[in-house]
């Protein structure tokens, strides 16, 4: 069963009242194409595999003592807090569904918020760990020359490891044995991988904020020159030790934990790679430490390359040490920040030498360091569906869309080019033909990625095969076109670079808290319901945008030519709010809601003034909902259904818009406008 607390719930309803009234088990995704596409196989390892997650079995025994619930829901102590774990693993599901379908970074947003609330604390205290790389790349990448997303990116890394362990059985076999878990249950060391591959894929490139400022000074000047090296102008950093400097916690925790003394988390992970690699591919604790107190401040050694890793592994240090305690971090935290440290060019550049035929070692295997393997495998092949920042980036043949098959312990991709672009692949196929037919001299022709793909010499699938071991996990990739589908992607004329949700979403909340409630208060409010509802709250606020399409209007942070909205009229309210109420039911849908009013007439042994509150703590432990609906539903159906509701019901879709307009202004010195 794989949501075991709801479905303990349904039994003791069902006890308590005499009938199967619920809650019922969530629905898993299938694709009836086959189960193991990147979404089916990806949402099953969470649905599936990671029974139990989180769950306390010491609050359980005490509720079941007291009677007392522990959980929250809409609010606290409604559900039993074990219940509430299952909610939330849901939560992280089906945003995980969402970005799969959709790719776009407010989905992708989605996935963060439920991975930070679950494993590192509050998303507000971590937001800026994530924000700020998206922020970065959609303001400073177009100035480089090449530059592509790396925030949905990260996700779909995310996605792709999932899937990998829950259809590959000897990395699954590999993973448990390399932590020593081979007579522990099965979801053990799935929700033990869950937590810390997450750390790993979704927060790898958190440190290109570090590189995007030494790229642009290159770029700059790469303008008139086709190459870097000796004579180009490039920044270097300094003090580093500011990033890097373990606290006097740090130091003792690690050294009861490792019998080694660190000062910094360079010589952590020096130490640490050399341990797991150093033997494997003949080098030494010292050469690495070197290393990595270059890679920062003598980028010209490394090709005039700055390596984001080397940040990204140490700003999630800091993030976890300070969030987690350094007392409270384990040996797998530091798998995880090494792993990270390898992924980009420390482990193909200056441990395998994977470019250079004569110094190139062999491929990591698996069971050296299984995270590091995951990470590098799966950071080369999602190199679709990224949207393009840097100038020749914008201009390049890249893939827009990919089909994976992970059946047979195998991986089987087809990776879609735009249909539009037939004639720069016809091109390419011409001019590929005759350099074949012309003996092959000199260098083949290219197209970006199409060509690694297309060409006989593979290079796509040869370069990874040349990182990671793939033996038990053999690779078979080839190109095609398709006609390019953006539905998808909702994309609106509304736009501001520095909207953060989160914060839009804790004030939209707060909005009938009496005065001028502090940032503390309206964000104690927020996080006194569960993430199912805190997740509602920024579902409303992520589409706002499209609402505000429908009815003719945008918002932006810049001053533009077009009539100022101050409040939304009825005529507005009536085109959005019936948008609003289906995003409401299709959310519940989503999340196991049903139809039913049961809630509202079992007999409940409470007092008079008890009833309301006990009658709220059942709808949510039975998870119906008058105003919710059941079955597939067609767009017209619940507009049907939403013309039917009381106007009580109906102003609860579209009050809280008019409240927002003052948000947006308070936050961003946004304004909407009209067409």
């Amino acid at each position: 069963m794989a949501y075991t607390a709801i479905e303990t719930m349904r039994r003791r309803n069902r006890e308590r009242f005499g009938t199967d009234v619920g809650p019922m088990q969530p629905p898993l995704y299938i694709n009836r194409r086959g189960r193991n596409d990147l979404k089916s196989a990806a949402l099953r390892f969470l649905h599936s595999r990671c029974e139990e997650l989180r769950f306390d079995l010491a609050r359980e025994a005490e509720e079941n003592e007291t009677g007392v619930y522990q959980g929250m829901s809409l609010k606290s102590g409604q559900i039993p807090y074990n219940m509430q774990m299952d909610l939330d693993r849901l939560c992280l599901e089906k945003a995980l569904e969402s970005f799969i379908d959709s790719g776009v970074a407010e989905d992708a947003y989605a996935v963060y918020y439920c991975f930070l609330e679950l494993f590192i604390g509050r998303y507000g205290k971590s937001s800026k760990m994530v924000e700020l790389l998206s922020e970065y790349e959609s303001n400073g990448s177009s100035l480089l020359m090449k530059h592509r997303d790396h925030y949905s990116h990260s996700v779909y890394v995310f996605a792709l490891g999932l899937a990998i362990y829950e259809t590959n059985e000897t990395y699954r076999n590999r993973f448990r044995s390399f932590y020593h878990m081979e007579d522990r249950r099965e979801n053990e060391s799935a929700n033990l991988f869950l937590e810390y591959w997450g750390l790993t894929s979704l927060f790898h490139d958190i440190g290109y904020p570090f590189e995007l400022p030494f790229e642009q000074v290159l770029s700059y000047f790469e303008v008139e020159r086709k190459e870097r090296g000796k004579g180009s102008l490039y920044l270097a950093y300094h003090d580093v030790e500011a990033l890097t400097a373990l606290d006097e916690v740090s130091k003792v925790h690690f050294e009861i934990m490792f019998g080694r003394h660190f000062e910094t988390t360079s010589e952590l992970l020096a130490w640490d790679i050399a341990a797991k690699l150093g033997a494997a591919y003949g080098f030494s604790e010292e050469y690495m430490l070197d290393v990595l107190n270059r890679k920062p401040t003598e980028p010209n050694r490394f090709g005039y390359f700055m390596d984001h890793a080397f940040f990204s592994a140490s700003r999630l240090y800091q993030e976890l040490a300070e969030e987690l305690g350094a007392e409270n971090l384990t040996a797998m935290h530091v798998d995880v920040l090494s792993a990270i440290m390898l992924h980009n060019s420390l482990y193909k550049f200056s441990i395998a030498f994977y470019k250079d035929k004569e110094k190139r070692k062999a491929p990591l295997k698996a069971e050296l360091h299984p995270l590091a393997w995951l990470l590098m495998l799966c950071d080369e092949l999602q190199c679709w569906d990224r949207t393009a920042y840097g100038r020749n980036s914008r201009t390049e043949l890249h893939p827009m869309a990919a089909d994976f098959d992970f059946s047979g312990c195998a991986l089987s991709a087809v990776y879609y080019y735009d249909q539009t672009e037939q004639k720069k692949v016809d091109d390419f196929k011409r001019r590929y033909r005759a350099w074949e037919e012309g003996g092959e001299v000199g260098k083949p022709p290219r197209l970006k990625a199409y060509s690694d793909m297309a060409e006989k010499e593979q290079r796509f699938t040869a370069d990874i095969e040349k990182i990671v071991d793939t033996s038990f996990l053999p690779l078979t990739i080839r190109p095609s076109l398709r006609k390019v589908d953006r539905r998808s992607k909702r994309t609106y004329l509304s736009g501001s670079n520095f909207l953060h949700f989160y914060d839009f979403a804790v004030t939209l909340h707060a909005r009938s808290m009496p005065g001028d409630p502090s940032r503390e208060e309206m964000e104690a409010k927020f996080h006194a319901s569960s993430l199912e509802y805190q997740l509602s709250t920024l579902g409303r606020t992520r589409h706002f945008a499209a609402y505000l399409n429908a009815i003719g209007c945008f918002y932006t942070d810049r001053p533009v030519d077009f009539e100022p909205v101050t409040h939304f009229s009825a005529k507005d309210a009536a085109i959005f709010a019936p948008m609003e109420h289906e995003r409401w039911v299709r959310e519940h849908q989503a999340m196991g809601w049903r139809y039913g009013t049961a809630y509202e007439t079992l007999p409940l042994d409470v007092s008079p003034e008890e009833e309301t509150a006990a009658r709220a703590a059942l709808r949510e432990q039975l998870r119906c909902h008058k105003l919710c609906m059941d079955r597939h539903l067609t767009h017209d159906e619940i507009r049907a259904h939403y013309q039917r509701l009381p106007h009580r019901y109906q102003s609860k879709d579209w009050k809280p818009f008019n409240r927002l307009l003052e948000l947006l202004k308070k936050f961003d010195g946004l304004r909407i406008y009209r067409l």
